[in-house]
């Protein structure tokens, strides 16, 4: 393991994942968010993104946490070594997620993106995963069912695998 994307829907855990992950392993660890937001939620350009992502998968060793544009979630596919999609079901991703917004009342998220405070955007961050889990869900297992013989897929579905995952992996 050492291109490592980490996909799933908001509040699942691949931020603590990828964290952990890339402590136990030594390996740079780069949210997406933090590519794709800039201060104040302003969007980062298509084209700086792209740049910015590409200059991540030319690397050796990396880990990406997160989404982006679907013609880069491929480029990162093809790139990684190691996919592990984090899939609960969708009300633990909710219930996680709520959680997360609350907790940021009182102390900012480590990876969330710089200048971009959390709790004003509960509501658009529910919408999305809803969107994610009808629409971005069926992608993703499309694009990871592909690749079953080329990479190692590690697909993660409730808590209790999250948890057998980091402890196997990350201790």
């Amino acid at each position: 393991m050492t291109r490592v994307a980490i996909i799933g829907n908001a509040g699942g855990g691949k931020s603590t994942v990828c964290r952990k992950l890339g402590k136990a392993l030594d390996l740079p660890v780069y949210p997406i968010d933090q590519l794709q937001w800039k201060p104040g939620w302003v969007p980062t350009s298509a084209e700086e993104f792209h740049h910015k992502h590409t200059a991540i998968l030319a690397q050796e060793r990396w880990i990406i946490d997160g989404w982006g544009p679907p013609e880069e979630i491929e480029a990162r596919f093809q790139e990684a070594d190691t996919i592990i999609f984090v899939d609960h079901p969708l009300l633990i991703h909710y219930w996680w997620a709520l959680k997360r917004q609350v907790k940021c009342l009182f102390q900012p998220r480590l990876d969330g993106p710089e200048g971009c405070p959390m709790l004003p955007m509960t509501w658009k961050l529910f919408r999305m995963m809803w969107t994610l889990h009808q629409q971005g869900r069926p992608y993703i297992l499309h694009l990871v069912n592909g690749l079953q013989e080329a990479k190692q897929i590690i697909h993660i579905r409730s808590p209790r695998e999250l948890q057998a995952f980091i402890h196997t992996y990350c201790a």
